[in-house]
């Protein structure tokens, strides 16, 4: 609803919450619904580009303007120009930068590195944290003028144990983006789905593609149960319970076992029809193999309730 009621606007939008919980999904969803969704949807995330070169990456440089600036670039809100421009981790731009950036929104204008003058931009701002900026403004490490500027609309995506309800249906969509991928299809029991629906995913829905991509990599084209799952997403009166951190030696021995046995017996044994010596008279390889499998059908249905 949020979404929809921004798509006529050019409002800035401010995207918090925590890390893993699809800021940059919201981000691209803003654009899409927009009047600017046929022009350029560029992401950059602040964090990870070092200090000296943010200002180059965000507005450009001119040919020689530095050591190692043989031509000209394009900056960020250059390359945006009549669309959006994505700032990922916002909290974690330097005081110095927070000044340029709260001029450019304010001026519509940049300042290649190295320039003279300034060129007019066409860039709607989104921007993304999952660090308080409120509390950052009274340490005063972030700009309160640069806070209400990029905060107008703001939309703060929830955490994935706030919504565990949604554990089913984002599956199936990880599962179609990433079965593809692997050439691979999964199902869980509802065991399995409701140990996940248990669980605290710190991680957020980043955890969750993780893991669904590593169990495609483990069971590819089974149905996974509870006992198949990594042994920190097991809950439940008749698996291992969260006491606190797991031990990754521990996990990647279960992992083994898994390997090793991938199927496992079921409680009650069944007869090994290949066990007898074979007759004389031969066998009925149709009706044999009928036997076994319904041998394996009955108590996967006792075990699922029917």
């Amino acid at each position: 609803r949020a979404i929809g009621r921004l798509s006529q606007s050019n409002a800035t939008v401010m995207i918090t919450g925590e890390s893993g919980s699809g800021k940059e999904l919201v981000a691209r969803a803003v654009h899409r619904h927009s009047p600017r969704a046929d022009k350029p949807f560029i992401a950059i995330n602040t964090a990870a580009i070092p200090r000296d070169l943010l200002e180059s990456e965000l507005f450009g440089h001119e040919r020689g303007a530095f050591t190692g600036a043989a031509t000209q670039r394009r900056g960020r809100f250059e390359q945006a120009e009549g669309g959006t421009l994505f700032l990922d981790e916002v909290a974690d731009l330097p005081l110095a930068m927070q000044v340029k950036l709260l001029r450019a929104i304010q001026e519509k204008k940049v300042r290649k590195v190295g320039a003279t003058v300034e060129e007019e931009v066409d860039v709607r701002i989104v921007s993304a944290t999952h660090r308080n900026l409120e509390q950052m403004i009274i340490e005063q490490s972030f700009r309160e003028d640069l806070y209400y500027r990029l905060n107008v609309f703001p939309i703060e995506t929830p955490s994935l144990r706030e919504r565990a309800d949604d554990i089913p249906l984002l599956l199936q969509e990880l599962l179609n983006r990433h079965g593809g991928e692997h050439k691979a299809w999964l199902r869980f029991t509802q065991r399995a789905m409701e140990s996940l629906m248990q669980h605290r995913w710190p991680g957020n829905v980043r955890e969750l593609s993780n893991l669904v991509e590593r169990l495609l990599i483990l069971f590819p084209n089974r149905i996974v149960d509870v006992k198949d799952l990594p042994v920190k997403y097991r809950y439940g009166s008749d698996v291992w319970q969260e006491t606190g951190p797991v031990n990754e030696q521990a996990e990647r021995d279960a992992l083994i076992d898994v390997l090793s046995e991938p199927f496992e017996q079921p409680e009650e044994p069944m007869a090994d029809p290949f066990s007898q010596v074979l007759p004389e008279e031969g066998l009925n390889l149709k009706d044999l193999l009928a036997e076994l499998e319904i041998g394996m059908i009955r108590p996967a249905l006792e075990m699922q309730d029917g």
